[in-house]
């Protein structure tokens, strides 16, 4: 039986039951542990192939719809690499302003660098991709020390570049402007209240606020499944203006898995949540700049939601860019957990309102 035909009979039979092929299909979109041994990290940079098939329609029941929530489908793609180091994509960045060429790094210490190729307005593949490991300020592999792999998070401004690493709940800083991912990281100081996180559901999404905006100069570092005592989700303002901490308002056991700022002011947060119940459910969430403050519980409207009967999986990664025409387009991806079982998607959507 194709991909194609097993997915859809997943979906035929979700509602009658369990069964063999609801539980593989449910395990293919959960966020599966992360392995002990780091097998997929890389040890020195080196070009790779990465083959693209396309997702012509979000919600395959439904084909002519294109309009989910506040987001317009633009397409999608399957990617997939005949180098093992390839997968695992949990934060993604744009390097500039087209939505082409992109900075992404996987949860075993990876960076990867290429460029998105289009046919109009849809992706069509990607070109020159490199892998590269993360390095430490020694110039070594951050694999090599014990625990130094699970890197969650990415941000920008500018030439410096910021990586959260969630089992050690570290921030680095790296320099692109001193060789792009051959620059070595800088551990920053962070509160203890950041080191305190829980193991493997800590820092997860960062976000680096630029001039001209509220909170100029501010990192905002996110938690996936930390909570305060009314059981809402950790935020932090590092550096900036006012730094602090903050609590984003859980609903519905929805936990962070990224976020971007768009220059309207908002902050959009990438959640998941995984049921052996319910499947796996994805949404965004949009926040405004200007509510967030130390001490303050910030909540917004949901944009986007999505489910096991649209062409989702683990999504790990947002971004956005604004096209010459004014429109802002977000740019989703998956991390595959290095599994068989699971697919590195990368979609994108325009925002419509």
């Amino acid at each position: 039986m194709s991909n194609h035909r097993s997915r859809r009979s997943f979906i035929g039979h979700a509602a009658a039951g369990f069964s063999t092929l609801v539980l593989s299909r449910l395990a293919q979109a959960q966020p599966a542990p992360k392995p002990a041994l780091i097998e997929h990290a890389v040890a020195a940079p080196v070009g790779i192939e990465v083959n693209a098939r396309p997702i012509p329609n979000f919600e395959p029941r439904d084909r002519a719809r294109t309009r989910f929530g506040s987001l317009d489908y633009r397409g999608g793609l399957v990617l997939t690499s005949p180098h093992r180091g390839f997968g695992g994509l949990s934060g993604f960045r744009f390097l500039d302003s087209k939505g082409e060429r992109f900075l992404a790094i996987s949860d075993q210490g990876t960076w990867f660098t290429g460029r998105i190729r289009y046919s109009g307005r849809s992706m069509t593949g990607l070109d020159d991709v490199e892998a590269a490991p993360v390095l430490n300020a020694e110039g070594r592999p951050i694999t090599e020390k014990r625990l130094w792999y699970d890197t969650e998070s990415l941000a920008r401004d500018g030439d410096l570049v910021y990586v959260g690493l969630e089992r050690v709940n570290q921030i680095m800083r790296f320099d692109f402007a001193k060789g792009g991912t051959r620059a070595r990281g800088e551990v920053l100081p962070t509160p203890p209240a950041v080191r305190k996180l829980p193991y493997n559901k800590g820092l997860e999404a960062l976000v680096f606020v630029p001039k001209g905006q509220p909170l100029a100069g501010t990192l905002i570092a996110l938690s996936e499944g930390g909570f305060d005592a009314d059981g809402n989700l950790i935020g932090f303002l590092l550096g900036g203006p006012t730094p602090g901490q903050f609590s984003i308002r859980r609903t519905d056991q929805q936990l962070i898995s990224d976020a971007v700022l768009l220059p309207s002011g908002d902050l959009l947060i990438l959640e998941r949540k995984f049921s052996w119940f319910t499947g796996v459910d994805i949404r965004i969430r949009a926040i405004p700049l200007k509510s967030i403050a130390p001490g303050a519980l910030v909540d917004g409207p949901v944009l986007f939601k999505a489910d096991l009967g649209h062409e989702i999986d683990n999504m790990e990664g947002i971004d956005a860019h604004v096209t010459a025409d004014g429109e802002t387009v977000l740019t989703l991806v998956s991390d595959d957990n290095f599994s068989m079982l699971q697919r590195t998607l990368l979609l994108q959507f325009a925002l419509v309102e």
